[in-house]
């Protein structure tokens, strides 16, 4: 199956502020990830150009690095994601940024399954919680997007077993 998955968001500070941000990620200071509220993104040897990481049970390998404003990583696991994901900060106007999380990729058949039903869900709610971090590190009103049913009963699930997996 060809997926491609999307998100958006534009952030009222101009890319060189939110470019400080992206400087943080997967660090002991990371203001994006959001790893209070699902797995750590690491990387043994720090993020940058041929690291090995991920977070929980999906790993990837950093293929291409700007820590200005991109990095973009290519699937090791699970089985059968074939393809990349990125993360990039773009400059709409002088005061205006938009980041954007796209994956890109083509699974077989057992993954297609996985991530339909499962991976999909939890992906899209992490990715709006780690645009909900960049927009609040700006704002004094703070964002939070609630999940949909299926999205909890998902993280309950993932909570209560054996699902979990340790970082890199």
């Amino acid at each position: 199956m060809k997926v491609i998955n999307i998100h958006k968001r534009k952030i009222s500070q101009p890319k060189e502020k939110v470019s400080l941000l992206f400087k943080t990620l997967a660090t002991s200071n990371d203001q994006i990830w959001p790893y209070r509220k699902w797995p750590s993104m690491r990387f043994k040897e720090g993020l940058k150009l041929g690291s090995k990481g991920g977070h929980g049970r999906i790993r990837y390998t950093v293929v291409e690095f700007n820590d200005q404003s991109f990095v973009k990583f290519k699937f090791t696991q699970p089985d059968g994601f074939y393809g990349t994901h990125e993360l990039s900060i773009n400059a709409v106007s002088e005061n205006t940024s938009e980041i954007i999380h796209k994956i890109d990729m083509k699974t077989s058949l057992k993954a297609s399954v996985l991530w339909v039903f499962m991976i999909r869900w939890l992906h899209d709610a992490l990715i709006e919680d780690a645009f909900d971090n960049v927009e609040n590190y700006f704002s004094k009103e703070k964002k939070t997007t609630s999940y949909n049913v299926w999205v909890t009963l998902l993280r309950a699930y993932y909570k209560s077993t054996s699902f979990k997996t340790k970082h890199a």
